[in-house]
């Protein structure tokens, strides 16, 4: 049985229906789940990262834990993990808990107690998410706006389904232990050509509009602790060369490339309209 933390998000919903059509047993556990939020057959269990003892039930008769970063006690977790006879974690964790460490601290607190767990474990560094962009959905829908600072610096942002795929192939096939991966898409894009992809997937224009890095981080303020927001900048506005290189480590795993942000645009133009 495999446990899915983060379930209901943009890469855990997806890891949970792939986990169930390959006809794995799954707990499905976020903070406020319920049956209705998975796939027929899936255990939901309502439980925070935040309270290590809550997650023990969780954990009961799994196998493995796909673990995302969050709460304060990372060691707590994994303990909890390990006292319910958990034998594999899988992180998911950022790109920047390597690339800028002090800025990511917090992820690479999460890496370091999984690694250190005695445990077998694979770490995920995902770069940006494509989903990034659901941020725009409601002044695209409102004013077919578009605002995002750094207008023309290119990064290669990832699709949460490729994430998701990893995870699940991470999850089940033997050879990934000890292994940490950076998950990219196939080539940088930049906010305006993301913009760009979504016109053309709704068939309509959007305005873009650039925002200063002042406006992003005031706005980023209101819903993020202030080093990420710091941070995020940073690999937005002046990305390093690792930040901007294209990883070879999802078609390293899944055997094919990964899905361009312009697919991610069609999958999910609705969501825009």
């Amino acid at each position: 049985m495999f446990v899915v933390t983060g379930a209901t998000g943009n890469v855990g919903r997806t890891l949970v229906r792939l986990l169930i059509g390959a006809g794995e047993e799954v707990t499905a556990v976020a903070r406020r789940i319920t049956e209705a939020d998975v796939p027929a057959g899936v255990r939901a269990v309502a439980a925070d990262l935040g309270d290590t003892e809550g997650l023990r039930p969780a954990f009961e008769g799994a196998r493995a834990v796909f673990l995302l970063v969050a709460g304060e006690d990372p060691h707590g977790i994994v303990g909890a993990a390990k006292a319910a006879g958990v034998r594999r974690l899988v992180l998911l964790s950022s790109q920047g808990a390597g690339t800028r460490p002090e800025a990511y601290r917090h992820a690479g607190e999460f890496e370091a107690a999984v690694r250190g767990s005695g445990l077998e474990w694979t770490v995920l560094r995902s770069g940006g998410l494509a989903s990034n962009a659901f941020a725009w959905a409601e002044p695209i829908r409102l004013h077919r706006t578009a605002a995002a600072p750094f207008a023309d610096v290119a990064l290669p942002f990832v699709d949460p389904d490729d994430v998701a795929a990893v995870g699940a192939a991470v999850l089940r096939e033997p050879g990934h232990t000890g292994a940490t991966y950076t998950l990219t898409g196939p080539a940088p894009t930049s906010p305006r050509e993301r913009a760009e992809a979504l016109a053309d997937a709704l068939g309509e224009r959007i305005r873009f509009v650039e925002q200063s890095r002042e406006e992003a981080h005031a706005q980023m303020s209101a819903f993020m602790p202030l080093p990420v927001v710091e941070g995020t900048l940073s690999v937005l506005g002046e990305p390093t060369a690792e930040e901007r290189r294209v990883s070879p480590d999802v078609a390293h795993v899944l055997g094919r490339a990964p899905r361009a942000f312009a697919e991610w645009a069609v999958r999910n133009a609705e969501a825009f309209r």
